[in-house]
């Protein structure tokens, strides 16, 4: 019998079968503090990340965008706002939490069109071939239990000429602020999420992942090695954060 694949959770190496239940597990746990702990976490800034994804991405009318592990929707209502409505996003994600988190905020901003939510992982998303103009992926990659997968994903949902775009995380942080980046880490978010969220643990796989995430000419690598071209990348806050892009060509 061949052995069970394994990846990294945090610092712990699992089975690909276990990874996705325990990823499940933290997002379960935080869904409802999600927003929240990310302002609180990032002192804001991740308003500013999302909004240079934005930026970069130039939305249009008519665009139709697929928003991968899309989560409660930042990245989409973004998307919307810009456009006044006048393109379409899908909301991907596994976790049913995030997702129901969400709908309430699509309902209290009166969305009632242009959005749809789907539960689906996104290494394994179940739309056809050529289907939308645009994929994002936003602080949701360093998740997906088969990453590879999911870039590949990512690219076949793409019409030729769609844009791809990846904020994530990045270990590739300015030497000169990497002591006190893994204190903030290590101690301030665990704590920071036992306080808010009532959940030490999740915050701490959080500050792992990370850790374990490729630098940017790695990950640039691998977008490349499913078919992407024009492979670009950004590193913003001093490198905590990078944006890549590619494209369907």
């Amino acid at each position: 019998m061949a052995a069970a694949r394994e990846t990294d959770f945090g610092f712990r190496r699992v089975s690909e079968d276990e990874h996705a239940g325990l990823v499940g597990r933290v997002f379960d746990s935080v869904a409802s503090r999600y927003d929240l702990m990310n302002d609180l976490m990032s002192g804001g800034l991740h308003r500013l990340w999302k909004a240079a994804l934005i930026e970069r991405l130039r939305p249009r009318p008519g665009m139709r965008l697929a928003d991968l592990a899309g989560g409660t929707g930042d990245v989409a209502f973004r998307f919307i706002d810009k456009l006044n409505g006048g393109g379409e996003v899908v909301i991907a994600d596994r976790n049913a939490a995030m997702l129901e988190v969400a709908r309430d905020r699509a309902i209290d901003r009166c969305i009632l069109h242009g959005l749809d939510l789907v539960c689906a992982d996104a290494a394994d998303l179940p739309f056809p071939n050529a289907t939308f103009d645009a994929a994002t992926i936003a602080f949701g990659l360093r998740n997906v239990t088969r990453r590879e997968e999911a870039l590949a994903e990512a690219r076949r949902i793409l019409k030729p000429g769609g844009h791809f775009l990846c904020l994530e995380f990045s270990p590739g942080v300015f030497p000169i602020l990497r002591p006190l980046y893994d204190a903030y880490s290590f101690r301030v978010l665990p704590a920071l999420g036992e306080a808010v969220a009532g959940d030490a643990e999740s915050y701490r796989y959080l500050a792992e992942s990370i850790r374990r995430f490729p630098d940017q000419e790695t990950l640039a690598g691998e977008m490349r090695s499913v078919g992407f071209g024009n492979v670009t990348w950004r590193g913003m806050s001093a490198g905590i954060v990078a944006l890549h892009s590619g494209w369907r060509i």
